[in-house]
């Protein structure tokens, strides 16, 4: 049994995968995520989106690769800049995660096993599956937000917001992305889908402490409603 699982083990290894972490005022929590990633021997690219803290620093410290925005430019644009870091560097996939903590590192092997096997082109994490911690706000959210893009892109997707995510490079290299704050992750499955590709959900586990969320429940939700407006005035179009 042990040596079907080294064998099992090699074989995922094949696909060369980047972990990147879009961060803002994450000092807290970014050291022990990383550490946690890099006993996995994953490669970890943080992208420091203008912290006022010492989120960069322990990064680097931490042995994290760090690209720092001068600027806050919003989390679409720190995952954008990490793309173009993982094309530039030959990576089969990329891993996306969360820097506040919510996501356990663990879970990064769910999501390489299912891609290693699979033809699709996306795998996003599923807090759904237990959400007895999740604040009721973000829950209520949530569920109405995967409930419109799922709707555009005629696939059931439960989590659309999840920022825990497996994108292979044959998607990558296609992505043409135009927003640069929390509705990137939006446009990303509606372009995912547009583009022909399959995207399949992977259960997850998260935790929910008492921290502050960088949201802002008024302005995010009207700029997320723009995008939807504008995406769904387009495909009419």
């Amino acid at each position: 049994m042990e040596y079907v699982q080294k064998v099992l083990d090699k074989q995922l290894n094949h696909m060369t995968t980047c972990v990147i972490i879009p961060t803002y005022n994450e000092s807290k929590t970014i050291r022990e995520l990383i550490e946690s990633i890099n006993q996995q021997n994953f490669k970890t690219v943080v992208i420091d989106d203008g912290s006022s803290d010492r989120s960069a620093s322990i990064a680097k410290e931490a042995g994290a690769v760090v690209l720092r925005n001068e600027n806050n430019l919003g989390k679409g644009a720190s995952l954008i800049r990490g793309f173009e870091y993982a094309i530039k560097n030959g990576f089969d996939a990329v891993i996306t995660i969360d820097g506040d903590g919510q996501h356990q590192a663990e879970d990064i092997q769910y999501f390489i096993r299912l891609a290693e096997y699979s033809d699709s082109g996306l795998f996003i994490g599923n807090r759904m599956c237990k959400v007895n911690n999740m604040p009721l706000m973000r829950l209520a959210t949530n569920k109405l937000m995967s409930l419109f893009i799922s709707h555009i892109i005629q696939q059931k997707i439960p989590d659309t917001q999840c920022g825990f995510r497996l994108i292979k490079k044959e998607l990558l290299e296609k992505l043409n992305l135009s927003t640069s704050k929390y509705e990137t992750e939006s446009e990303i499955l509606i372009q995912t889908s547009r583009l022909g590709f399959k995207i399949e959900s992977v259960p997850i586990k998260s935790i929910y402490l008492q921290e502050k969320s960088s949201i802002n429940p008024i302005l995010d939700t009207l700029r997320f409603l723009r995008f939807i407006i504008r995406t769904l005035w387009n495909i009419k179009n």
